[in-house]
C-alpha cells in the first residue's frame, strides 16, 4: 500500500469513528480501553490528529509530546471532525518528498504519517464501535496485514515495548488470507525489544508458538482489540498469553 491508499483509509476511518462515538454518546464506557469514556477516546484521537498534522504542515524536524487543548464535551465531535479533515487534507496536499520528523522506518515522511494515522484511527474506530456495542466494521486484508507488520516490526521493536521474555523464544504469525510474502512474520522474543523477520516460511515447527488467522483477526487480536478465540494457536500458548498481558498500546 502507498501513501494515497493510506490517506483514503484514514479519511474513511475517521468518519466511521465519529459516527460511532456520536451514536454511543460521549459518556459511554469503552470496553477495549477500560479506563476511558468515549469523551476520552475522542479527545485522545483529536489531539493525535492535530499533533500529526503539525509535523506535516509545519515541516517540524524534531518530535514533541502529544499534547493540545481540547474543548468541552458538547463541542468534542465537531472539533474532532475538523481536526481529522485537516489531517487528511494536509497529507493529501503534502509533496512526495516531504521532509519532517517521523519515528518508525518508512520510505518517506508522507507515507509514514499517512500509514501511522490510518492505523491509529482504525484501532480507535474499533474502540468507538466497542463503546457502541456493535461488531467492528470490516478491515481489508491488505491493510490489516500492513497493520500487523507495523506493530511487529515497528512499535514493538522500540525500547519502550514491554513484550520481553527471560529466555529466547520465537512466535510465528501467519495471515492466511494474504500471500505468504505479505502476511508472515517470525518474531524473536528475549530480554531485549523483539526482532521480527518478514516472510520466514510457512511451517510452524521451528517456532515455539505459531498463530494463524485472517489478517483482520490478527490485527484486532495483536492490537488487543479483538478476541483470540478465532485464531489457530499451536505450540506454547503461554507466549500468546504474554502478548495479551504486555503488548497493549492505547
Amino acid at each position: 500500500m502507498g501513501a494515497d491508499e493510506f490517506i483514503e483509509v484514514l479519511r474513511r476511518e475517521g468518519v466511521l469513528m465519529a459516527a460511532a462515538a456520536e451514536k454511543a454518546g460521549i459518556t459511554a464506557g469503552v470496553p477495549t480501553c477500560p479506563d476511558w469514556r468515549v469523551s476520552d477516546l475522542v479527545r485522545h484521537q483529536g489531539v493525535v490528529h492535530r499533533w500529526a498534522a503539525g509535523f506535516v504542515v509545519d515541516r517540524l524536524m524534531t518530535g514533541g509530546p502529544i499534547t493540545g487543548d481540547t474543548p468541552g464535551d458538547g463541542e468534542l465531535l465537531p472539533w474532532f471532525r475538523e481536526g481529522h479533515q485537516h489531517l487528511v487534507d494536509s497529507l493529501a496536499a503534502a509533496p512526495a518528498d516531504l521532509e519532517c520528523f517521523y519515528f518508525l522506518p518508512a520510505p518517506s515522511a508522507r507515507e509514514f504519517w499517512a500509514r501511522r494515522q490510518a492505523h491509529e484511527t482504525t484501532v480507535h474506530r474499533v474502540d468507538a464501535e466497542a463503546a457502541l456495542g456493535v461488531e467492528p466494521s470490516p478491515i481489508g486484508a491488505a491493510f490489516a496485514a500492513d497493520g500487523v507488520d507495523e506493530l511487529l516490526t515497528g512499535f514493538h521493536a522500540r525500547p519502550k515495548s514491554r513484550v520481553r521474555t527471560d529466555r529466547p523464544r520465537t512466535l510465528r504469525v501467519r495471515a492466511v488470507d494474504v500471500p505468504a510474502g505479505q502476511g508472515e512474520w517470525l518474531v524473536h522474543l528475549s530480554a531485549d525489544p523483539l526482532r521480527t523477520e518478514r516472510g520466514s516460511g510457512s511451517g510452524a515447527g521451528d517456532a515455539d508458538c505459531a498463530v494463524h488467522g485472517t489478517a483482520a483477526e490478527l490485527y484486532l487480536a495483536l492490537w488487543n482489540r479483538g478476541p483470540y478465540e478465532g485464531l489457530e494457536i499451536s505450540g506454547d500458548a503461554s507466549i500468546m498469553e504474554l502478548w495479551r498481558r504486555t503488548a497493549a498500546i492505547v
